[in-house]
Order: C-alpha cells, then structure tokens, then sequence
C-alpha cells in the first residue's frame, strides 16, 4: 500500500504544479474535488467511489500543462482560436496520464469532464449514458466552481445564480439526475463553505494590485509574507479570528511570479484520504505489485 501512495503523491503534486501555472484559479482543484465529493455522497454512492469521484475531480485539469501561459492567462475572452487551444486540454491531460500506473482511477474524469449530455461536449462528442458518471459529477462541479470565482473580466457570480444556470441546463449542459442532487446540496446551503475558499476554512484573497487570487497555505503563520503569483507583490498575513486580511509590503519579488509551490501538507492530507479508493483496485494485475 505504501508504495500505492507515492504513486497518488505524484498524481497530486503533478496537479498543484499545473494548477500554479494559473494565477486566477487558485484552490480550483481542491473546489472542484469536494463539491465533486459531497455530488457522489448525496447520490448515495459507495465510500470507494466516492473518493475516486473525488481524486479525479482534483486531477481533472492536468492537460492544462500544454496550454501556453499566454492563453491561460489572458485578462479579457478568449477568441475562437484560443478557446480552441483551451478544448485540447482533456486529451493532453489523458495523453500526460496514460502511462501512470494509477491513471485508471482517474481517466475518465481527465478525459471527459467536458463531455455533455447533448453530444455538444469534447473532445469525443459523447451522449448522455455514454458519458461515465464521474465525468458527469466533475463535469458540473468544474462548471459551477468556474461560474462562482472570479475571472479578471468577470466577477463570481451568487450561489443562487449558478445553481439557477445549472437548472436551466439540465439534459443538454449537464446530467439531469446528477444537477438535480446538486441544485439540492446548493438550496441546502451545502455548498457555501466550499465557494471561495482554497482549503477548508481559507477564504481565497486577491491581488490589490492586480487582481489574480492568492491562495493562502494552511501553514502560513501571522505576519509571514506571501506573493501574488502574478506581479510579485508582498502581502503581510495577517489571521483575524477565523479569517484572513492582507497588507501590502511595498516590495515585489519577480522570482515569486507563478513560482510553482507544493502544500506539501494538503497533499499527504489528500493522499491519506484517497488511499480507501485504492481497495476496488487491488486484486487488479496490473496493480498486484503495487500492494505485494
């Protein structure tokens, strides 16, 4: 088993490291892996599979290492070509995955998180039951997590309005079955402590001075400094209570921007939790040495 959780340990960092690259979805992984989570408990699926759900909704963006910075962290939309460049992603992640021992656990949700119901979806087109279930709970928990952050040319739109978009797309955007647990988790108030935050109990901050998000790691300590990922700015932290403020240093450190920086922390937390979804897998013999 221990050499199994070195295997996800690499699948994990691999993760943190494309996600570093950028600077407006900090924490989006970690969003998208627990609302992808309490989307499969509400659905009354096994322990197993509920953790495999939830790996693959932390992996789910790893193709984003072939989408040039230039594109990934443009300030305005994107033109036809760029989103284009943007819909690669699913196969470059699937493509990047492939030879990982573990990459079983985790493909589908890779490669077909994007797919949709209505056969509008990439890369393959696929139609609804043709679309495995933890591509359809990743699916709506990307959408909703990207419909509820900020961008640099829109703001988070409410909860509520998410949810409502979400409705409004039941059987051709997103499964209906799955949106329907889902809308009921968000009316239930479920959500909200997962929206905007990096962690659990770490609200996002943003750049003054830019705007990009600065995800804060749990292991930062009052008056350490942080930088934005993307001027360089110095932050001062400073913890109030149960949340978070930042002042301005004055200083930028250009060697900061988008510095790829692992919580090391959070992903032997992350490692430990996902180790029970290994259990479906052990017999497998292509796994066997894995567990010998």
């Amino acid at each position: 088993m221990q050499a199994a959780q070195e295997l996800l340990k690499t699948l994990y960092t691999m993760a943190m490291m494309v996600e570093t690259r950028d600077a407006y979805t900090g924490g989006h992984l970690w969003r998208v892996s627990r609302f992808s989570g309490l989307l499969a408990q509400e659905m009354g699926l096994a322990r197993g599979e509920v953790l495999r759900i939830m790996l693959g909704g932390f992996l789910h963006d790893l193709g984003k290492i072939g989408v040039p910075d230039a594109i990934l962290n443009k300030r305005d939309r994107l033109t036809d070509d760029e989103y284009a460049v943007i819909k690669t992603h699913p196969q470059q992640g699937a493509d990047l995955l492939r030879e990982h021992p573990l990459a079983a656990l985790a493909m589908e949700a890779v490669l077909m998180h994007h797919e949709t119901p209505d056969g509008r979806g990439y890369p393959a087109g696929l139609k609804g039951d043709a679309i495995p279930m933890v591509a359809r709970i990743v699916g709506i928990a990307d959408a909703f997590d990207a419909m509820t952050s900020h961008r640099p040319y829109r703001a988070g739109m409410p909860i509520a309005r998410a949810l409502d978009i979400i409705r409004e797309n039941l059987g051709s955007q997103f499964d209906r079955t799955c949106g329907e647990h889902f809308i009921a988790l968000g009316e239930a108030g479920k959500l909200e402590h997962i929206v905007g935050h990096s962690e659990a109990g770490i609200p996002l901050q943003q750049c003054q001075a830019c705007g990009p998000i600065i995800a804060i790691p749990r292991r930062m300590q009052d008056g350490d400094t942080v930088h934005c990922p993307s001027c360089g700015g110095g932050y001062r932290l400073h913890r109030q209570g149960q949340g978070l403020a930042l002042a301005p240093t004055g200083e930028q450190d250009l060697l900061q921007v988008q510095r790829p920086v692992v919580d090391h922390e959070l992903v032997a937390e992350l490692v430990q939790e996902a180790s029970a979804c290994l259990q479906p897998v052990r017999q497998a013999g292509w796994l066997a040495r894995l567990f010998a």
